[in-house]
Formats: C-alpha cells, structure tokens, sequence
C-alpha cells in the first residue's frame, strides 16, 4: 500500500471507516522521536480507550497493511508533497489517489510562523508541552509538532474570548470525558500562569487507571485546583457552581449528557466538540431524503443534524450559540465547535424548529429527550 511513499516524509495519517468487524473506531498517525530515534506511532481508538504504538520505518508499511486489511477501509497520509488516499471496496479492492499538498509549507517550516503572536509563545517551557512531545526542554516547538501546536493555541484562543466578560473572582470548569488530559492541564496552566485567574477544574472520566494518571500528573505539576474523578457524565453531580462546560470528542450521546447538565446547571459557558454522531444516522431512511441515498453524504448530513438541534436546543434554554469551524488536535475530519454563553432569554422559536426537523424526518435525538422526556 505505502511502497511508493518515503516513510521520513510523512506529516501525519488518519486510518477511518472501521469494518464491521473491527473494535476500533479510528485511528491517527503521526512522527516521533523517541530516544533520538525517528519512528511512526499509530493510535487507534475503540469507543473507550485509546492505544498507542511507536514502530519503526521498516516496519511501519507491514503494520499499516495488516491494520487495514483487519480493521478499516480508508486510509489518509499527508507527506510534504502529496496527499495520498486509499480506499478499500467491500469486495477488497484498494482503490487509491494522490492530490499535491499545496500547504505543506505551512506545516512544515516553522521559522515562517515564527511572526504570528501565539498565547503560548515559542521559548517559554510549559511542563504539559514537554511531556505531550510538542515542546523540547529548552522551550522549542518541536517541527513535528507544529500543527498540533497551533491547534492547542487556537482552542485557548476560543476560551479567551469565551469568557472575556466573566466577573467572578474564580472560574470552575469541568472536563467531561477528559481522556488522557493533555489539553486540560494545558488550560489549567493558560488560565492560571497566564491569565493569573483562580481556576478550579474537575476532569471527569470513566477509565479508572487514566484517572489515577492524572491525577499524578497534576500532583507533579503542583496543579493543586486540578483534580480528576472517576464519573459518569449522565450521573454526575458537582458540589459547587460551574461556569465552564468543555466536552471533546465525548462520543455520540454522550455530548447530549454533558450540554443536558450544562443546561440543567446553568453552566455560563459550554465548548463542545461533537464526535461520532451516530444516533440519526442511524434512524434515517433512505427513502427520507434524497441527500440519505449515498452513505458519506447520509453521514455528514446526520452530523450536521444532529449538531443544529443541539445547537437550537440550547438557544431554547437560554443560551446565545453559535457553531465554529475547528480543526481538531488530531486532523480528524470532525472540525465543528459548539460555543454556548448563558443568557437566560429563551429563543421558542428554535424549539418549534427542532420539533419539525424530528418530525420531518421521523427521529429523536437524545438531547431532546432528556429535556423533554426524561423523568429528572
């Protein structure tokens, strides 16, 4: 599949469309550099956790093949000439295709960047950063990493703008679904060695071992208003005012949970990066649109769906939304960021409108429900 690719010369990789099969949903690659060794890592993810792999050029290519053939159907790999992508068919077919990559210049060369003004600036060692890999110990971008960094920097640009007009003496902020944390020790440092802003955050996660992490992490870090607790979003009940909802990539309806208790909480602020949007797509009929005839077509108007409801469904309980294009810290194709400020005026129009779109396509959508269904 990657014989005529120079292994050195990949930027990044995204591995999507799992078989049917698989227990892996997706899965990235991106250079390292582990020991002064150049190597490849792949990341693929189930519904709940991640694995991550370090492999070596010579036997990066064996391994991609052998996680396609089992795993998925589609392949993406972006090197500092062409954009290459292939696509198995259901009969085992590859199919594939290369365009020129046009940007990757930007990407690449990170003394062109070194102009723009970024929140975290190039020189200044930022503990999380060196642990993640983006950052050397002297305080240096690592080249590879400079999309990544970018990233990191336009999420904290979006929070600072989030909450420009927040009066309180403290910020409380809960993570749902934090993961592996990286960016939400990111936020913590920003908000208070930056912003110099009292910042409490609570990372909440299901996986109990990530959660011991963590919360180690943040002792050695001596991020002592940052703490991590095993939880359920649909169950969680905090002791203390929240002002800041953040949610990425919390998958399918589980984003429904964490802006119901946002709403429910009357949390002044909600970032939400929806992911895996799964539940109309898979309630909706071929027959009931002609946009619902071919499949990817089918998924994204479903994201897209589901995403707007969402979106009306906080204007309805108070909030002024508005919906931004994001490119994720991963290259995913998932590139929309739901932004909520509480007002406490409620749009009823945007309820009326969510009613006919679930009428007009004869589904229901979780977020829906638990306003309007649920017994809480």
């Amino acid at each position: 599949m990657l014989e005529n690719i120079e292994i050195k010369n990949i930027i990044r990789g995204t591995i999507s469309n799992p078989r049917n099969n698989s227990k892996y949903i997706k899965g990235y690659i991106r250079p390292v550099e582990i020991k002064g060794n150049s190597m490849m890592q792949i990341e693929l993810f189930t519904e709940t956790q991640s694995f991550a792999h370090n492999y070596n050029y010579d036997e990066f290519s064996e391994i991609i093949n052998t996680i396609m053939l089992d795993s998925f159907f589609q392949l993406n790999i972006i090197t500092n000439e062409y954009n290459y992508n292939f696509k198995y068919t259901k009969k085992n077919h590859l199919l594939s295709n290369k365009i020129k990559n046009k940007e990757i210049k930007t990407l690449l060369n990170v003394s062109h960047n070194k102009q723009k003004k970024y929140i975290l600036n190039d020189g200044n060692i930022i503990p999380p950063l060196v642990d993640l890999g983006v950052m050397t110990q002297d305080g240096k971008i690592v080249p590879s990493y400079y999309d990544k960094y970018r990233q990191i920097n336009r999420f904290l640009e979006i929070i600072d703008d989030t909450i420009k007009t927040f009066k309180e003496q403290e910020l409380n902020i809960i993570d749902f679904g934090c993961g592996k944390s990286y960016l939400t020790f990111i936020v913590y440092y920003y908000l208070v060695n930056i912003k110099n802003i009292k910042t409490n955050i609570v990372g909440l996660d299901l996986k109990a071992d990530v959660i011991k992490k963590c919360n180690e992490i943040a002792k050695n870090y001596g991020y002592n208003s940052l703490n991590f607790e095993i939880g359920d979003i649909s169950l969680y009940k905090p002791h203390f005012r929240v002002d800041l909802i953040i949610t990425l990539h919390a998958c399918d309806v589980a984003t429904d949970y964490a802006m119901y208790h946002a709403i429910k909480l009357h949390s002044k602020y909600l970032l939400s990066v929806p992911c895996c949007q799964h539940e109309i797509n898979n309630q909706i009929k071929k027959s009931s649109s002609f946009l619902a005839s071919y499949g990817i077509v089918k998924e994204r108007m479903s994201a897209l769906l589901t995403d707007t409801i969402r979106a009306k469904l906080l204007e309805y309980s108070g909030y002024n939304v508005d919906i931004l294009e994001f490119v994720d810290f991963d290259a995913s194709p998932k590139n929309l960021l739901v932004r909520a400020k509480y007002t406490g005026n409620s749009n009823a129009k945007a309820l009326d409108e969510v009613k006919q779109i679930l009428d007009e396509f004869t589904i229901d959508q979780t977020l829906y429900k638990l306003l309007f269904k649920s017994s809480n």
